[in-house]
């Protein structure tokens, strides 16, 4: 069939439908760019793959094993990749205008997340403070303190000062309020992560691979700043690379035309 002939037949429908799958092809590899879900999924091509050549040079027995493999491939792929599912579909359900008026907030409170963060480290207190995106926090807001207050950098120092009630866990904040404290987070299952990292280091990148939030944390051995999202770490800042490591995961990533403003 001529490519002109397959023009004639291709509708806006067709095009449409196309266009759709390609975006969401797309945004899928977007997805998993970068995360241990790009080797199962090229584990899950090859078998394929090896199915139809099996098929093709008839070798039954492995065709048999394979074709028992494949019926419970829906069932595999839902438990390997649930947390790219649960992070595809809480993006689908963002309201980006709604967003972009939270990270104006979250901007206006960079100044005190940030001299709070240095002063912490220049005393070795252990701290940390996950701020919310788009994603909502609500079910780790809920395992912990609530406080509800504005965000200031003295409310900071003094719930992360030892020996007060919730000094441990971390500070949540949504918008420009510190809307809990002494919360409990998931820890990253990462094999690969060096032993020197605690558990608030372990804390801090399992709330960035669960949600899309980013997490300030402040060593309590070294007083080394980091600052964690998507399940990555950046260590050793000083008070303006960590002001600007936020602004560039809190806007300029999300907003383009604002961060350039």
């Amino acid at each position: 069939m001529s490519a002109s002939r397959l023009l004639d037949l291709l509708t806006w429908r067709d095009a449409v439908d196309i266009l759709v799958v390609a975006v969401l092809v797309y945004n899928l590899l977007l997805l998993i760019r970068g995360t241990r879900a790009v080797q199962m999924l090229l584990g899950i091509v090859f078998v394929g793959l090896l199915y139809y050549l099996a098929r093709i040079i008839e070798l039954p027995t492995l065709q048999k094993i394979l074709e028992s493999l494949l019926l419970v491939l829906p069932f595999a792929i839902i438990v390997l990749f649930q947390q790219e599912i649960r992070r595809a579909l809480a993006s689908f359900g963002r309201n980006p205008l709604w967003g972009l008026t939270k990270q104006q907030k979250v901007v206006a409170s960079f100044a005190d997340i940030v001299l709070a963060a240095t002063t912490l480290s220049s005393r070795r207190i252990g701290a940390l403070i996950v701020i919310e995106r788009l994603q909502g926090l609500r079910t780790y807001v809920e395992n912990g303190i609530p406080v509800d207050a504005l965000l200031s950098y003295d409310l900071l120092i003094n719930l992360f000062t030892p020996d007060t009630p919730l000094h441990d866990g971390a500070v949540i904040v949504q918008d420009d309020r510190i809307a809990a404290a002494a919360c409990f987070l998931p820890l990253t299952p990462n094999p690969e992560l060096s032993k020197e990292l605690g558990t608030r280091h372990r804390a801090a990148l399992g709330i960035t691979e669960e949600t899309d939030a980013v997490a300030v944390v402040v060593s309590e051995e070294s007083g080394i700043i980091s600052v964690c999202f998507d399940g990555e770490m950046i260590r050793d800042l000083d008070g303006k690379s960590l002001r600007n490591t936020l602004f560039k995961y809190l806007v300029t990533d999300l907003y383009p035309q604002a961060g350039a403003a």
